[in-house]
């Protein structure tokens, strides 16, 4: 029977999904090209963050789960060619939840799915994140008219990062070289669940993810993971003269730790993930050198 499901990946606690642009630019392909291969599967909702994946799905819970699994194998590939990573998300769990439409479920699952990237900081509203569905709905901006018809053989595979293309033609290309989630979220369904922008800001508002926000802002990390990660090597070099964060001694990391909280005003947990240690060790080092 096909249900509504809230599908979640377990967060990383020691390494990031997305340590660049390409990354995020790959996993938007990479979700289009499961909605076009399992088209029994709906996607109504999705966010990309640094370290998870979040989705509201309709359809059989074995196609939904085959669906994330699917998306989960073909990026672990991505990521393990790109850097040179064994079996990256193999033991990354999928918690899958049923929606029940009844007292709103599906309204606050979508929003409690948009809302991620407002809790970890990064914007003030979802339709100022690209990296998922959130800047779709009740649009008014006129995307890129650029088609996936207008492209080669060559350039699709190019910008799909895969051989296979059972893609449809009008599917729109936008202008950081992903397909725009429009061309395969249900748009129209979930506008149609809030039924105004209006009601939809109510949910936005009233998410568990904005009240988490309200609560803990004043400790919010100032800058992404991506930004860190990028400024990582620079200060191995030049506070160690090592390349990177693997090379490190034990005081060194502890070193570096403090240096990335001070600089960046980042926790514990965000230090770990773009340091790739673990949130006790992180916790341990900042204590000492406290």
């Amino acid at each position: 029977m096909k249900r509504y499901y809230l599908v979640s990946t377990e967060h990383l606690e020691n390494g990031l999904w997305f340590r660049d642009e390409e990354d995020f630019r790959v996993a938007m392909n990479y979700v289009a090209i499961q909605a076009a291969r399992h088209p029994e599967v709906v996607v109504l909702a999705f966010i990309l963050m640094s370290n998870h994946v979040h989705f509201v799905l309709r359809g059989r819970k074995e196609d939904v789960i085959a669906f994330l699994n699917q998306f989960k194998h073909r990026y672990s590939i991505y990521y393990g060619k790109k850097y040179l990573a064994k079996e990256f998300l193999r033991g990354n769990s999928l918690d899958i939840r049923p929606i029940f439409t009844d007292n709103e479920g599906l309204e606050k699952a979508i929003a409690y799915v948009q809302m991620n990237c407002v809790a970890a900081g990064i914007c003030a509203h979802p339709s100022q994140y690209e990296w998922g569905s959130g800047n779709s709905y009740f649009s008014s901006a006129k995307p890129s008219r650029r088609l996936l018809k207008d492209l080669t053989g060559r350039e699709l595979t190019r910008l799909m990062h895969s051989r296979c293309h059972p893609y449809p033609n009008d599917w729109i290309i936008g202008d950081k070289g992903y397909i725009l989630p429009e061309s395969f979220v249900d748009i129209s369904m979930v506008e149609s669940v809030f039924h105004t922008p209006q009601r939809m800001n109510f949910f936005l508002r009233n998410s568990s993810k904005a009240r988490k926000k309200l609560e803990s802002d004043v400790n919010a990390p100032a800058f992404r993971d991506q930004t860190i990660v990028s400024a990582l090597p620079d200060l191995c070099r030049s506070l160690f003269q090592k390349g990177t964060v693997a090379e490190l001694l034990a005081e060194e990391l502890s070193e570096l730790a403090r240096q990335i909280r001070f600089r960046f005003c980042s926790d514990a947990t965000q230090i770990a993930r773009v340091c790739g240690v673990s949130y006790s060790d992180v916790a341990r080092l900042l204590d000492e050198c406290s």
